[in-house]
């Protein structure tokens, strides 16, 4: 049992290394960034966020919880990041790149790419295609991308063919792990991803 206050999903703690190498002066880009959970590790960790996230009300409970050291803006991440391109050296991804159809992935994907400076990094968590408990129904038949509709939302799941195809193009892939957390009530099973731009 955690201590009363401690993460449940501690899974930055092991990356915050990485993370501080890249980043060197530059704010870390945090897409979909919700309440600022992992905002506030980084802040914690002596690093700058720059978040983006779709909900005012999570973007205002993300400015309280990180009262300093982030910036946080209310606007979906396809639109415009507000940091310009080739200057960032990290940008994380947790749990946000799931909701869109696969040309526009691939697009956000260019444009990550295009946001971080030769040799900075992306930490992401992908939706696995054996995450039951949270809408995915197994590995997809040939040809299908595993974008389903969950509680009236749409959600892409991914084996590792598919994080691999995601990031075929200009990335050097640091790590990709298979991992279940305790973050929700159920179990969820994600792909853990690093990569490299080139």
């Amino acid at each position: 049992m955690p201590a009363p206050g401690a993460s449940t999903d501690p899974w930055l703690d092991r990356w915050l290394g990485l993370v501080a190498e890249h980043a060197g002066t530059a704010p870390v880009l945090e897409l979909g960034c919700g309440t600022g959970r992992d905002s506030a590790v980084l802040v914690n960790a002596g690093l700058r966020v720059v978040g983006i996230e779709l909900s005012a009300e999570s973007v205002a409970a993300a400015r309280t919880r990180v009262s300093h050291g982030g910036e946080f803006h209310c606007r979906d991440f396809r639109e415009p990041f507000p940091v310009a391109d080739g200057s960032g050296g990290v940008v994380l991804a947790s749990l946000s790149l799931h909701y869109f159809a696969w040309d526009e992935t691939l697009a956000l994907a260019r444009r990550i790419h295009r946001v971080l400076r030769p040799g900075g990094v992306l930490l992401c968590r992908l939706n696995s295609v054996n995450d039951f408990h949270h809408g995915a129904n197994g590995p997809a038949p040939e040809g299908d991308d595993s974008f389903y509709m969950v509680d009236g939302m749409p959600k892409r799941f991914f084996d590792r063919a598919a994080v691999q195809r995601l990031f075929a193009d200009g990335w050097r892939m640091l790590h990709l792990e298979e991992r279940t957390v305790q973050r929700y009530e159920q179990p969820k099973v994600l792909w853990e991803a690093v990569l490299e731009r080139l």
